[in-house]
């Protein structure tokens, strides 16, 4: 198809004006102190340990400060919040945020912008990932006939253009045998537009990144109908940083890095605590953030630049190229991980090889304690013999282990067994192949657990 258009995220970035110089510390001589600009995401809740939690924590100023004190010179952070990555680059590539944090999509057309333009920008770490692909989904109305990928042809879809979730989508439908282009109209929202298409039925369905799945499956405006982790490829987020501003003080950016490191820590090991953290700062539900980042969570948090990692986004470049979003991009060149390896000295290679848990299910209490389990039936019991009590409960999916809510998925009884599933393609498909399986309502599945 002949594009006459610049796509969206292109436009975007081409409308910013490529001012000279570097980003807030261009005059740190004369003044004495250097502001450090660093754009984020907030409700993109995969970036917390580089955006929103990073910054209510305080991590970054606190490593600042001590480093002043030794330099004499007063550092600043000015953060800066984005919906998308896309208006992230155009700032970087303009010399006005000297680090940013997006999904691995944008951070394709990061690199490529900032080549192009050149202005080189760095992958530096790695915020949260998931291993199959489980931080993007596509979901329809609650109420939707739609049943599986293979009906949406012919039918509107929105995403965002370039990014993750849109990587996501194209990929899905190739292998469903439908093509991205001719065979639905896609929309090009932002994902809070995108959410509204869906619940106005201006869209069929809508394609995007963590946490907008979820929030909506939440709040009762929409149904999972394709699970990301079904590509088994992995999908992640990541820290970028000016090469520029890299280069002019990495010891900045090694202690943006060392704070991103704590906040992880802080995380890992407080996941109630940052989920409330985050939750408050975003506006999003505590049990949405829970989802993707608590102990069990969608996510799986650490800077480390796995190699898993850098070789699912070499896979990611065609998909960018065949949508004319890039050219080539060269990804060795593109990360470089001096940076973290400094911040994290002996313990990086420990974090490299660190490979996350299969997610386990979990309930989160009205009391504020959570308790995890070996299967979904377990959970269940507790669930129901917790009645009143109960302010979330989480299983993984079982196929793919992506954590969806218990209250949310579909469950297939199989004999004794109870199994849930994040979409109804999924079950549907499990049940094909299981004798006497069949699927049941969440009341009834709790009923049959206790």
């Amino acid at each position: 198809m002949t594009r006459k258009v610049l796509p969206a995220s292109l436009a975007v970035l081409l409308t910013v004006p490529l001012a000279a110089g570097c980003g807030g510390d261009a005059n740190a001589g004369d003044s004495g102190t250097v502001t450090v600009t660093v754009g984020y995401q907030s409700k993109t809740i995969n970036t917390v340990t580089a955006g929103t939690l990073l910054r209510s924590l305080g991590y970054f100023e606190r490593e600042l400060a001590a480093r002043g004190k030794r330099d004499g010179i007063t550092y600043k952070v000015k953060w800066q919040d984005y919906a998308t990555g896309a208006p992230i680059t155009a700032q970087m590539t303009a010399g006005k945020i000297d680090i940013g944090s997006m999904g691995d999509f944008p951070l394709l057309i990061n690199a490529a912008r900032g080549k192009q333009l050149n202005r080189p920008t760095k992958l530096v770490s790695v915020t949260g990932y998931n291993l199959r692909g489980a931080l993007n989904t596509v979901v329809t109305g609650p109420g939707s006939k739609l049943l599986s990928l293979a009906d949406l042809r012919g039918k509107k879809v929105s995403t965002s253009v370039g990014s993750a979730a849109d990587g996501t989508l194209v990929r899905a439908l190739q292998r469903a045998d439908i093509d991205p282009e001719k065979d639905i109209r896609k929309l090009n929202q932002q994902p809070a537009v995108g959410a509204s298409a869906l619940q106005a039925g201006s869209a069929d369905a809508l394609s995007q990144f963590v946490a907008w799945p979820g929030l909506l499956a939440f709040q009762g405006r929409a149904r999972a109908l394709y699970d990301g982790a079904e590509l088994n490829l992995p999908t992640f987020h990541g820290v970028t940083a000016r090469e520029e501003f890299a280069k002019k003080r990495p010891a900045v950016l090694e202690d943006f890095l060392r704070a991103q490191a704590d906040a992880t820590e802080y995380l890992n090991k407080q996941p109630v605590a940052a989920a409330e953290s985050v939750a408050k700062a975003t506006g999003l539900p505590p049990e949405v953030v829970y989802l993707y980042n608590g102990a069990n969570g969608i996510s799986t948090f650490g800077p480390a630049l796995k190699p898993a990692l850098v070789d699912a986004l070499k896979k990611d470049v065609p998909v960018l190229k065949s949508a004319k979003l890039v050219g080539d991009v060269d990804v060795d060149a593109f990360v470089d991980e001096q940076y973290v390896k400094r911040a994290y000295g002996d313990g990086y290679a420990k974090a490299l090889a660190t490979a996350p848990e299969p997610a386990r299910s979990e309930v989160w209490l009205k009391s504020g304690t959570t308790r995890s389990f070996a299967t979904a039936a377990e959970l269940l019991r507790q669930v129901a013999a917790q009645q009143g009590q109960v302010r979330a409960a989480y299983v993984p999916d079982a196929t793919t282990g992506t954590l969806w809510f218990a209250d949310k998925a579909v469950w297939v009884a199989d004999g004794v067994k109870l199994l849930p599933f994040v979409t109804r393609s999924a079950a549907a498909a499990y049940v094909s192949g299981h004798a006497g399986a069949r699927t049941v309502p969440y009341a009834e599945a709790l009923k049959q657990a206790s």
